[in-house]
């Protein structure tokens, strides 16, 4: 890896020690909207836990992307639907040094709706989508010794402000963290602020065409909805936004503004 400061003068080394670089833990962080996050904040200055877990090899591909930034980075597998390896992951994380930021970007994505939902899907949703960010911002709280401050940023989805039944149980695991979001802003500060950034259509999903993803993304008042970059630039505003909490940043061309009765990925086909 590289090394963690390359200068190494007596004086750059004591004020190294007094400010120490910011290290974040981003989940599915090997490709996506993750990758594009880890590899935002590395260019911010962070060092980055890069969360995965089926993903080793666009894992360990982002690692080598930080690292070539002149950055810190580890690739760190973990099943979110398990509780006790997620009430692990920060300390593994901390062999970077102390993790003062959580990017909850990782999320089931799975198709149901009102007539093919059941209790074992959404139970799967709901322990990867929201059981898994909150166990790690308890852990984050724990960690954050006292008299300094981290930041918890739960990626959610426009939809929430424009519902429709498509994508049930992943709708409801995205409003239960919404929710978790607000309560954990009053319940964790002043230690740990908890803010969500809600992205719109911003990659393909499912079984979409390049020109079925293009026209949906062009559903906006802007006329084009979020790209990665969009969301990855929201994530580096509000890890270092220090009066930031308990509230939640669109980030989707307007999206939520136009109602609409079936998820966008279908009107557009």
């Amino acid at each position: 890896m590289t090394p963690e400061f390359p200068s190494s003068t007596p004086a750059d080394a004591a004020a190294r020690q007094t400010h120490p670089r910011p290290v974040a833990l981003v989940t599915g962080a090997g490709k996506r909207i993750g990758r594009s996050i880890a590899l935002a904040l590395a260019g911010k200055g962070w060092d980055v836990a890069v969360h995965y877990n089926r993903s080793r090899a666009e894992a360990l591909g982002v690692v080598a992307e930080i690292e070539a930034l002149g950055r810190r980075a580890v690739a760190l597998q973990c099943e979110l639907g398990d509780e006790n390896a997620v009430r692990g992951l920060l300390a593994r994380a901390g062999e970077l040094g102390a993790v003062g930021c959580v990017v909850n970007s990782a999320s089931l994505f799975d198709y149901d709706d009102a007539a093919s939902f059941s209790g074992a899907r959404l139970q799967q949703h709901m322990s990867a989508n929201v059981a898994a960010p909150l166990l790690l911002a308890q852990a984050l709280h724990a960690a954050t010794p006292a008299g300094s401050q981290s930041v918890v940023i739960n990626l959610l989805d426009q939809k929430l402000y424009n519902p429709n039944p498509d994508y049930l149980s992943y709708t409801l695991s995205k409003a239960a963290l919404h929710s978790a979001t607000t309560l954990l802003a009053q319940a964790l500060a002043p230690t740990v602020r908890v803010v969500g950034v809600a992205p719109g259509i911003t990659m393909l999903s499912g079984d979409q065409t390049d020109s079925q993803f293009e026209q949906a993304h062009r559903v906006t008042p802007l006329g084009k909805s979020s790209t990665p970059q969009d969301i990855a630039d929201a994530v580096c505003f509000v890890a270092t936004a220090s009066a930031m909490t308990g509230t939640t940043l669109l980030v989707d061309g307007g999206q939520h503004l136009l109602p609409l009765s079936r998820d966008v990925m279908f009107i557009a086909k």
